[in-house]
């Protein structure tokens, strides 16, 4: 009887409620990079701070940046003015064109006038010849004044109802706005600053870590279960999580997933070939999967850190 109930008991703690030592409290992180280069200036935190969304991490050297914005927004300026001058140049071309128009629709009135009178002698050929050249002239003034108009309209940069050269300065300083801001990084969540190791001077490099921050927002276990009991675990289960770093102290936690794959070694791929290693092993050993625990926050005292041993019991039934 005592062996049937030690029986019964050893199944319900190993399968029933599947257990293991082999956990570790994990937080994502993110490595802070500049994304410009320059010198650090200002670096108003220490390691292991905690920061919050929002906080200053550091100020890389914000005086080119500055520098390449004031320009930016004088060429901006210069631009707006040369397109109102090129607007000015444009109303006086088109004024051009509508004088040579008219002077154009003068001579050829003239000209049809005086066709039928020489037919009765009122006027000579050459008042012909003249009144037709004189038309050629005007016509050739219109082409010309036309053509002028043309060059002020692609000059003035209008492509589809949007002034490019405006466009173009304006996006200028926009993106030199950006680099700017740069220069200014902080924290994108509330987190922990770990592996500072720098001091003020230090040149950040675009996309070199300067520091990593650990994300306080969402702390999780991954607990290692064996093969034989995932079939007791389940997405949404509730776990009980027990940290060595605080004896006696009891957390809870819910499975949010379990893990798809693991890597092998044995018949991995080696120059196209399988590499599968002789083995007189007859022992199959059990793998290990990662189960992804959340964590919920009991309000107490007690802080969760990366690497923390834990011990977790699913209590899904």
């Amino acid at each position: 009887m005592a062996a049937l109930l030690l029986s019964l008991f050893i199944y319900r703690l190993y399968y029933t409620n599947p257990r293991t030592d082999d956990a570790y409290v994990r937080a994502n992180t993110a490595s802070v990079a500049a994304h410009v280069s320059g010198p650090i200036i200002r670096l108003p935190i220490t390691d292991n701070q905690r920061v919050k969304k929002g906080d200053l991490l550091f100020v890389v050297d914000p005086r080119p940046y500055k520098l390449a914005l004031d320009t930016a927004r004088t060429k901006l300026n210069l631009t707006e003015i040369e397109i109102r001058t090129l607007r000015d140049t444009i109303k006086s071309a088109d004024a051009q064109l509508t004088g040579r128009r008219v002077d154009a629709a003068n001579a050829k009135q003239y000209l049809d006038r005086i066709v039928p009178l020489r037919r009765g002698d009122f006027v000579t050929d050459n008042d012909v010849v003249e009144a037709r050249n004189k038309l050629k002239a005007m016509e050739a003034g219109v082409a010309t004044a036309a053509s002028e108009l043309q060059k002020a309209q692609d000059a003035l940069g209008i492509l589809g109802n949007v002034n490019q050269r405006l466009r173009a300065a304006q996006e200028a300083v926009e993106d030199a706005q950006l680099n700017y801001g740069y220069c200014f990084v902080r924290a994108a969540f509330d987190g922990y600053v770990t592996n500072l190791n720098i001091s003020e001077g230090q040149y950040a490099n675009v996309g070199q870590p300067v520091l990593t921050l650990v994300d306080d927002r969402n702390w999780y276990v991954l607990a290692y279960f064996r093969e034989d009991l995932l079939d007791q675990i389940r997405p949404g289960m509730r776990a009980d999580v027990s940290l060595l770093s605080y004896p006696g102290e009891r957390f809870q936690g819910e499975v949010q997933g379990i893990g798809w794959g693991l890597f092998q070694e044995n018949g991995a791929t080696v120059a196209g070939l399988p590499n599968v290693e002789e083995t007189l092993n007859w022992v199959r050993l059990n793998q290990r999967f990662p189960v992804r625990i959340n964590l919920k926050r009991d309000g107490s005292d007690h802080p969760f850190r990366m690497g923390q041993t834990a011990v977790v019991t699913i209590r899904g039934k």
